[in-house]
């Protein structure tokens, strides 16, 4: 996809109205979870930064929400996305389309890397 998207807004209108759905969906939980994001465009896809670091990025495709919570993200919660059944690499994890996404999960990835650029800080 060629990026010519200048924020999250123009991004997530380049997608058909059931992956929108899903990717706004993503984007509140996150915003729940940690109120003051910054929000940006990183690696071509959605980002938020938490204190001026990376916290998560995430993207559409046509099969799955790719979520990017790097590499310490998807080793804590491996054993989760082993469970669900979900693809996983190093850094990322994806959540088929067909299904609910796994709000509760995700919140917990949030707070994890939260607490990580927390530790980092002090």
């Amino acid at each position: 996809m060629k990026n010519t998207f200048k924020n999250i807004d123009d991004y997530i209108l380049l997608f058909p109205a059931n992956i929108q759905e899903k990717l706004l969906e993503l984007r509140k939980a996150i915003h729940a979870q940690v109120p003051d994001l910054e929000e940006y465009i990183g690696y071509q896809m959605p980002a938020f930064k938490y204190r001026g670091k990376p916290l998560v990025y995430f993207a559409g495709y046509k099969k799955h929400i790719g979520f990017y919570p790097g590499a310490d993200g998807i080793k804590n919660f491996e054993k989760d996305f082993e469970k669900s059944d979900y693809k996983f690499s190093k850094g990322a994890v994806q959540f088929p389309i067909t299904e609910d996404l796994p709000l509760k999960l995700i919140r917990k990835i949030v707070q994890f890397k939260v607490e990580k650029i927390e530790q980092k800080k002090s």
